[in-house]
């Protein structure tokens, strides 16, 4: 099988090409380059490069780039809610309409299968009950709209010749070499390295799942491989029933396994996002899947990366491993236009 990765130089991406190929797939990958000023470490295991990689922004992917793809794994958007606050115009184009315009791209040139990484941040604000892939969305942000906009207009292109498989992630977590640390365990974790204190200043109480990213490559390369009639124009919340925590409760898990690190909680509501999720579907009905990985042991996982590369704070705090900082000092010094398109230099005329 031939697969077009978009995204293929990010977090998730970094971690899933390698495990493709080794895998058996033959990859192509496409990346539009804003993030690759951060890679935070080597791992042999995650060092094989993609021998195609396609330099393209997502909004102008043409027919040609999907000539002979028979899956496409669509990873490349802005990604995050900050980032997506900041210039909400701007993520509608890339997420919703960029991404729209590559799913029908997809189908008119006989690509088979769309898997489509969705968010459990489209629940928003959910009751307490634990939500399945039924229940009501509710978004709070422009990137978790985007996403539902994405998931119904590409599940809308569904045929006899086109699968698409929606899968709803739970908030990664966990080692990758193009690192994110503005994502909630990572951050909490490289607080408590650098500085021996997690200081918060909500009260930490909004429920969110968790997810490695392991465990997400997982998930993709599952539904690239499941038969079709089980994933067809389905939706699979990815992750596990048992990693539903309050904020509060990650940083405690954090705080307890670097030592030395003290923990304060605040008084604040903070966010108002909240939301528990089932993840029964995707252990039931997706063959192979189930998550290798626990909140605890991806925590002693970041300690051990974070003593292995000697972690100081001007690497956890550099701009390239957290996505608004980076698209900001893009746009700061004229790299990127104010669409989010590359720049390209004018070079002095010296006479």
């Amino acid at each position: 099988m031939r697969v077009l990765v978009t995204g293929a130089d990010g977090y998730i991406g970094s971690m899933l090409t390698p495990l493709l190929m080794r895998d058996g797939f033959e990859v192509v990958g496409l990346d539009t380059g804003f993030y690759r000023d951060g890679w935070l470490y080597s791992d042999w295991q995650y060092i094989d490069r993609v021998p195609q990689t396609i330099v393209k922004d997502l909004r102008n992917v043409c027919s040609q780039d999907l000539a002979g793809i028979d899956a496409v794994v669509h990873l490349a958007e802005l990604s995050n809610d900050p980032l997506g606050e900041n210039s909400p115009e701007i993520t509608r184009s890339i997420n919703h309409h960029g991404s729209v315009k590559l799913a029908n791209l997809a189908r008119q040139q006989g690509v088979k299968r769309f898997i489509y990484t969705s968010s459990c941040s489209v629940y928003g604000v959910g009751r307490n009950d634990f939500l399945e892939e039924s229940s009501v969305v509710n978004p709070q942000t422009t990137y978790a709209e985007c996403k539902v906009c994405v998931e119904r207009d590409v599940s809308a292109m569904a045929d006899d010749d086109f699968s698409p498989v929606i899968l709803r992630n739970a908030t990664a977590y966990g080692a990758s070499p193009r690192m994110r640390f503005d994502i909630v365990l990572n951050n909490l974790a490289a607080h408590a390295y650098t500085t021996q204190r997690i200081a918060m200043t909500s009260d930490g109480t909004p429920w969110r799942p968790l997810v490695h990213v392991l465990d997400i490559c997982k998930a993709i390369l599952c539904a690239l491989k499941a038969p079709r009639h089980l994933i067809h124009d389905e939706t699979f919340n990815v992750g596990v029933n048992e990693a539903n925590f309050r904020i509060r409760e990650i940083a405690e898990i954090v705080a307890e396994v670097f030592p030395q690190c003290v923990l304060s909680i605040g008084t604040s509501g903070g966010d108002n996002r909240s939301y528990r999720v089932c993840f029964d579907k995707i252990r039931q009905q997706l063959p192979g899947f189930t998550c290798d990985w626990t909140v605890r042991r991806g925590a002693e996982q970041l300690l051990h990366l974070f003593k292995r590369i000697q972690l100081r704070e001007s690497n956890f705090h550099f701009r390239a491993y957290t996505r608004l900082r980076q698209i900001s000092y893009l746009q700061s010094t004229g790299q990127i236009d104010s669409e989010f398109f590359w720049s390209p230099l004018e070079a002095d005329v010296v006479k």
